[in-house]
């Protein structure tokens, strides 16, 4: 399957270096037949900037395009998002219990905890994506 993850989409809106290109993420049974009937398929329309250096002169609103990112990139995403969270989550949680012993504080602590977390990330933004590239070329019918 390669190293990168590709998905289709439409391109939004062009401007200088920027294109926004509107994708459809779906869930693993959200390109089934019978999904429009089924509760458990799941799609998502998302909006992904992808910065290109060469400029935007070939694409146009509405053309349809192949959006790509490495899995590396995915993989940090992931580790940013949801492990790194649930570490810090536990270490409070499991720190506020032996200082308390109260299950509701430490369980409160473990929360708030979170705060800080997601602050730092918002503030860091720029550094993290740093590394986080995404490719876009015209998708051929």
């Amino acid at each position: 399957m390669g190293d990168k993850i590709n998905h289709s989409g439409i391109i939004e809106t062009v401007d200088g270096e920027h294109v926004r290109v509107r994708i459809l993420q779906t869930s693993a049974c959200g390109s089934c037949k019978v999904a429009g009937h089924c509760n458990a398929a799941e799609a998502k329309e998302k909006i992904v900037d992808v910065r290109l250096h060469k400029g935007c002169a070939d694409y146009k609103v509405g053309d349809a395009v192949v959006v790509s990112t490495s899995q590396s990139a995915v993989g940090k995403a992931l580790t940013v998002g949801f492990v790194l969270p649930f570490v810090v989550m536990v270490v409070a949680l499991l720190v506020a219990l032996a200082i308390t012993s109260d299950e509701l504080t430490a369980a409160l602590v473990a929360l708030v905890s979170l705060v800080p977390y997601y602050l730092i990330i918002y503030k860091a933004g720029e550094r993290l994506t740093r590394g986080v590239t995404f490719g876009i070329e015209k998708r051929n019918y």
